[in-house]
């Protein structure tokens, strides 16, 4: 196997069990390597620090194991079923909700894959090229270790790191589902388009927030902004909201939000969509709303937008603020990865303070516990929200 032996004293993040070795720790490789090969690293020592895939990038090594082991077919059979007992024993798996995430990357100690799960299909993502190059026995473990899951999406065309040199085919790996794609989470139906939808097809991160709103809708005239597939809006119609605003400036988000409306309370005229940008559509709704969601999709992707995206938040929230009747509510999110929890609370406090209006925070919100978050790394926390009282 390809060894890869590190500087001196470049191995503590590894001996702290961090899943990732950055290229500038890399003191030589021996043998001739490929991205995504599997390789082995050492320390400056010769001391086996773990096994992982090989990538062209900052990111040098994503680890899967810390002890020797081979990455072979058994080795997959066992962390996927890890990870569904994991799922089982939070009680996602029922006749009530088919819609989980099954794998999340480092968060399930495979750094580079994602595995979204909807009734009897799963979508696969590899963010890796090494997670490319075992797609298929993946795909062929997960059905083998789950008997509810039927076929396999693959679909990683936006995923994979831009400087690989392959051309990945969003396809099915295993099965093929040629009827409508129907999905329930918490009750609540939902079409899934992993073929042309963001992600994988559906927020499932936002499930638990989603839950947390059907509480505080009850009688409340309600406005759910970049609301992609109307998750939110469905939960609120449900909680009892008076009316729901549904907007986002995608019109086939807007379809997408309008069927699943439509599946689940057809005919509900406490439902209107719009298709228009989300400061316009603030500016001319001024004090309209006792609940407003603001879940705007990643304003920054990597770190040198970060300051950027900071002036977006605070822009957005501080319209949110402004716009909504007093005694209202606002869920607002960020789901930028390199945004910290610490700079996008102060992101929305400056946008308060700009307001001038007094406004308590009720609860701080992260993702739920089928992403869950390793606790060697830090970084797989990427969902931040807020629920804010606006006095």
């Amino acid at each position: 196997m390809i060894k890869v032996h590190l500087k001196s004293k470049k191995e503590e993040s590894l001996l702290r069990f961090h899943p990732w070795v950055f290229s500038g720790a890399i003191q030589y490789i021996e043998g001739k390597i490929t991205e995504g090969d599997v390789v082995s690293v050492y320390a400056s020592d010769k001391r086996f620090l773990g096994i992982g895939h090989y990538q062209i990038g900052s990111i040098a090594v994503r680890i899967l194991s810390f002890t020797e082991t081979s990455i072979d077919d058994d080795f997959w059979q066992e962390k996927i079923n890890k990870a569904y007992r994991v799922r089982a024993a939070l009680g996602l798996i029922s006749n009530n909700n088919n819609t989980y995430r099954l794998v999340h990357g480092e968060g399930d100690s495979l750094s580079g894959l994602i595995v979204d799960v909807y009734g009897d299909t799963a979508v696969l993502q590899a963010h890796s090229v090494g997670m490319h190059f075992a797609r298929q026995t993946i795909a062929e473990v997960i059905v083998k270790s789950i008997p509810e899951i039927e076929n396999v999406y693959y679909k990683s065309d936006n995923t994979l790191p831009f400087k690989a040199d392959i051309e990945p085919e969003n396809t099915f790996l295993v099965g093929e589902k040629t009827t409508e794609h129907h999905t329930i989470e918490n009750g609540i139906k939902f079409h899934i388009d992993w073929l042309r939808g963001q992600k994988t097809g559906f927020f499932i991160d936002q499930r638990e927030n989603r839950v947390l709103l059907e509480a505080y809708a009850k009688n409340k005239k309600v406005l759910n902004m970049f609301c992609y597939t109307g998750g939110f809006s469905a939960y609120a119609l449900r909680g009892g909201a008076s009316e729901v605003h549904s907007v986002d400036s995608s019109a086939k988000a807007i379809e997408l939000t309008d069927k699943n409306i439509a599946l689940n309370f057809p005919n509900d005229n406490r439902h209107i969509s719009f298709v228009d940008d989300a400061f316009r559509f603030l500016n001319a709704n001024k004090s309209e709303y006792d609940l407003i969601i603001l879940d705007p999709p990643a304003f920054a992707k990597h770190r040198d937008a970060v300051r950027n995206a900071l002036k977006g938040y605070k822009r957005l929230n501080a319209k949110g603020i402004e716009q909504v009747k007093p005694g209202g509510i606002i869920l607002t999110f960020s789901c930028s990865q390199v945004i910290t929890k610490e700079q996008f609370r102060l992101a929305v406090f400056s946008a308060a303070a700009e307001t001038g209006r007094n406004v308590k925070i009720l609860h701080q919100l992260t993702q739920p516990a089928d992403h869950p978050i390793n606790i060697y790394h830090p970084e797989g926390e990427y969902l931040k929200g807020l629920v804010l009282y606006v006095e």
